[in-house]
């Protein structure tokens, strides 16, 4: 197994950090020097045998996790998002050298597994891809990558493939179309049944300038790569616009609706307006606080209310980060107040602060 964030034990040296398999298997002492000194060899760490962790960068620091997992001599490679945490140049040089490992005839493993967010890697990396779904977890789909190696990122197949697996994730390559899940939330249906994106207002209002600064049409993956981002980092901006029916995604292509090209294009308090009104036609649990509010004698309940109620189709943490996403999307629309202190949850009031004096930017109140 190769972890994310090494996990190496640092008060051991990297060579005792590599030895560390091998006397869990009650190898003799000499033999687990041995292999030890030829994995290290092996991943371009000699002469560091007897450094600590804290004395090595990231990169080293993932070398030698790869070390004692290779010197196990182990039948399949687990790998958890092994290159994230390293810097773009350093990730890309382990990349070329773990393909270099995998085509000598003497290594000894026989399948390697890597989970990753970063689509490009998987194209580079992979003869197999299982692209994932939440909420059940299960397997989407299955793809094969059959391309010779080395393999040339930017050759047209591969960046077939690697538009192909962004529709698979923004639900533009599958069987319901595109505009089914900001359809579903039009209807009447529970807050816990359509789960609300985890995006600010601020970082979906950024994405959508980003778009229409592009003519009101992007491509995602080219999109993704200007800003230097995984998809995972786009999807939940994309599906909450795409919620609010302020974006449509088609294909691999992320488009303004009408109501998206207005969001972007008026003042303060238009856009405000604009969005309150798409957050209480189409966004459930906003439409479910904001009935509940109007329902009692003071307009206010508390926060907790909401959360218990949440629990019920959510983990506590879910539940925690709905109702949150929930308060900032209300908050931002004007549609209800949120004190913290209190945890009350307040209907805004007609003669209250002016829609706009309380931030000047869409993306400072996103971000409140």
């Amino acid at each position: 197994m190769v972890f994310q964030s090494f996990a190496l034990l640092p008060w051991l040296t990297v060579l005792q950090n590599v030895e560390v398999g091998l006397q869990a298997k009650g190898m003799a002492a000499a033999e687990c020097r041995r292999r030890a000194i030829k994995g290290i060899d092996r991943i371009g760490l000699d002469g560091f045998e007897s450094a600590y962790p804290k004395e090595l960068s990231g990169g080293m620091r993932q070398r030698v996790g790869f070390a004692r997992a290779l010197v196990v001599e182990p039948d399949a490679l687990l790998m958890d998002e092994p290159f994230s945490a390293l810097d773009v140049l350093t990730a890309e040089n382990l990349r070329n050298e773990l393909l270099q490992l995998w085509a000598a005839p003497d290594f000894p493993i026989k399948a390697m597994l890597i989970v990753t967010h970063n689509i490009e890697e998987a194209v580079i990396l992979a003869d197999r891809i299982f692209v994932l779904g939440t909420d059940p977890g299960r397997i989407r789909t299955e793809l094969a990558c059959e391309f010779s190696r080395p393999r040339d990122r930017h050759s047209e197949g591969c960046q077939a493939l690697i538009d192909q697996i962004y529709r698979i994730m923004t639900g533009g390559d599958e069987q319901a179309p595109p505009r089914a899940r900001s359809e579903m939330a039009a209807v009447d249906t529970s807050p816990d049944e359509v789960p609300l994106p985890e995006a600010s207002v601020g970082g979906m209002a950024g994405l959508l300038e980003i778009v229409a600064a592009h003519g009101g049409r992007d491509d995602l993956p080219n999109l993704a790569r200007r800003l230097t981002f995984d998809v995972e980092d786009l999807l939940p901006l994309v599906d909450a616009a795409e919620l609010l029916d302020l974006a449509i995604v088609n294909d691999a292509d992320i488009e303004l609706t009408d109501e998206g090209r207005s969001f972007v294009s008026a003042d303060i308090d238009t856009s405000k307006s604009i969005f309150a009104r798409q957050a209480k036609a189409r966004a459930p649990l906003v439409r479910a606080i904001l009935s509940s509010l109007e329902a009692t004698s003071d307009g206010s309940l508390s926060e907790g209310f909401f959360f218990d109620l949440l629990r019920r189709g959510f983990t506590e943490e879910h539940a925690r980060r709905q109702l949150d996403v929930a308060i900032d999307w209300g908050r931002y629309g004007e549609l209800y107040e949120f004190d913290a202190n209190t945890g009350q949850l307040k209907l805004e009031l007609a003669d209250s602060e002016p829609k706009g004096e309380a931030s000047n930017s869409r993306g400072s109140a996103g971000q409140t």
